[in-house]
């Protein structure tokens, strides 16, 4: 079945929604420049609530270019189980935050050397937008997403919405989908009923399946 990562939570009301629709992880966005950034605090709030009432949830911290020790900092305050490192973060941060990070790459690396793990998702491949660390909008290179997917658990970023992810799925079937931009009524605002058709349009193509 495919996973389906809800990212860049900021209050609990929308956690607990994207959970009701069925999404499998939540992610929190520690980038500062993004506007679904989420403070250390704020988080721990939120996440100490989830892991109560919903353990079975995998918690993501989104992170770009922060030093490890804040990192892990940020990964114990706020229970997390992941750390997506979405910016340029180097082979010797990845193994110094084994095996709890993976990597995210904004457009399809010619290779994942130094950047691999045993455990899924291996990876999540996002668009190339020159400057932006995810959140885009912009859609992925699908086809060559679907090359790395046949030998790759992958999760596929970029520009997923309610209307296209079916497509996405059918083509590239990923290890699991990522969205941000796609389910929000305004910039870091979750709407619940977009979250719900997202989950619904990706179950669906597993029923036809």
């Amino acid at each position: 079945m495919t996973k389906i990562k809800i990212c860049g939570i900021r209050i609990l009301k929308d956690a607990l929604a994207a959970i009701e629709t069925g999404a499998d992880y939540l992610g929190f966005n520690f980038y500062p420049k993004s506007v679904r950034f989420i403070e250390k605090k704020a988080c721990a709030e939120i996440t100490s609530v989830l892991k109560r009432e919903h353990p079975q949830i995998k918690l993501v911290g989104v992170f770009v270019n922060l030093p490890v020790d804040e990192i892990n900092d940020i990964l114990q305050t706020c229970h997390l189980d992941l750390a997506q490192l979405h910016g340029d973060e180097t082979p010797e941060i990845f193994s110094q935050l084994a095996p709890h990070a993976f990597r995210a790459f904004r457009g399809i690396p010619e290779s994942n050397a130094g950047y691999e793990r045993t455990e899924a998702p291996f990876m999540l491949i996002d668009a190339a937008v020159k400057g932006v660390y995810g959140g885009s909008g912009i859609t992925a290179d699908w086809a060559a997403a679907a090359k790395l997917a046949h030998q790759y658990p992958l999760l596929l970023a970029g520009g997923l919405t309610p209307e296209n992810v079916a497509d996405a799925v059918r083509q590239v079937q990923p290890w699991g989908v990522d969205v941000a931009s796609g389910v929000e009524s305004a910039p870091g605002e979750k709407d619940a009923e977009k979250m719900s058709a997202f989950v619904k349009a990706v179950r669906q193509v597993e029923n036809q399946s």
